[in-house]
């Protein structure tokens, strides 16, 4: 950072400690681009967002940064608060038009009714005649204690380890690194696994609950 640098990509926590121990300067910055905008403006990411940018923007200035905002999704709301950002002339490109409520016509959709005790048992079966013994799954769960209590729960008869924001990065890490070379077929994770990773060849996927 000291001796400068073209690109720079950290997450907003970290920018601003830079910022505020005068480790990194954006007066002279010409591009900004905020990725997962609808994740970067929610409630979480906002206000630190919010004061990063001031550092590189003047108000009515002809000479602010370049504004790229990226989403896969796009609320209403993204788009107002993207306005205080952008120039009023501002260009929208939308690659998923009217379709945003479709799925891919490749995967199958089926919802199961169970009780909550049931469950780790009723997820052994579906592993077992959707992904069989060499496929991979991933499960999603609402809560870090669900995650757990599933993956180690005795009625699931596949390998299965938890992944969510308890855990150490080096250990997930190690976790992902097993899950994506077989060393176990199920991950169990909270919504710390929705964004951002790649992992082929996941051959089913498990929602334990409508997600919110």
């Amino acid at each position: 950072l000291r001796s400068g640098i073209d690109i720079l990509v950290g997450t907003p926590g970290r920018i601003k400690d830079h910022i505020e121990n005068n480790k990194l300067e954006l007066s002279s910055v010409k591009h900004v681009v905020l990725d997962e905008v609808d994740h970067m403006l929610d409630m979480g990411f906002a206000e630190q967002v919010e004061e990063i940018l001031g550092f590189a923007y003047k108000k009515g200035s002809e000479n602010n940064p370049q504004t790229l905002l990226f989403s896969a999704t796009c609320p209403r709301w993204v788009y107002d608060v993207a306005k205080k950002y952008m120039k009023d002339e501002y260009e929208q490109i939308d690659l998923v038009g009217k379709k945003t409520q479709r799925t891919a016509m490749t995967v199958e959709h089926l919802a199961i009714q169970c009780r909550s005790s049931q469950r780790a048992g009723v997820l052994g079966d579906i592993i077992q005649v959707y992904s069989g013994s060499q496929g991979r799954t991933i499960v999603f769960c609402e809560t870090k204690k669900e995650a757990n209590e599933l993956a180690m729960n005795a009625s699931l008869k596949q390998d299965a380890q938890s992944l969510h924001g308890d855990i150490p990065q080096k250990q997930r890490e190690i976790t992902l690194k097993g899950f994506r070379n077989g060393v176990f077929e199920v991950l169990i994770a909270t919504n710390v696994a929705a964004r951002g990773l790649d992992i082929p060849e996941v051959d089913l996927v498990i929602q334990c609950s409508p997600p919110k």
